[in-house]
């Protein structure tokens, strides 16, 4: 794979997480090498693996890291216990 195939590959997935419903702006795509690296931090676990879905459809034959976090908004289950 050349390296401008790759570079428009890429392109095209950093557009895919704006436009389509993952509206995802929040992860940072960089290339690092030969690799392609994913960071950021999620609603959602399934938002994650839907972020993970496309990058194999996308990226296919790019090698793909990523450090992608859910993070938890739910409120408390009990409350705080100050002492």
């Amino acid at each position: 794979m050349s390296a401008g195939e790759s570079e428009y590959r890429i392109a095209r997935f950093r557009d895919r997480l704006a436009r389509e419903d993952t509206a995802e702006l929040g992860v940072r795509v960089e290339v690092r090498g030969a690799a392609v690296l994913l960071t950021g931090t999620l609603p959602t676990a399934a938002g994650r693996d839907e972020i993970l879905r496309i990058a194999e459809v996308e990226l296919d034959g790019i090698p793909v890291r990523h450090d992608l976090l859910v993070a938890c908004a739910d409120p408390p289950e009990r409350p705080e216990e100050l002492l």
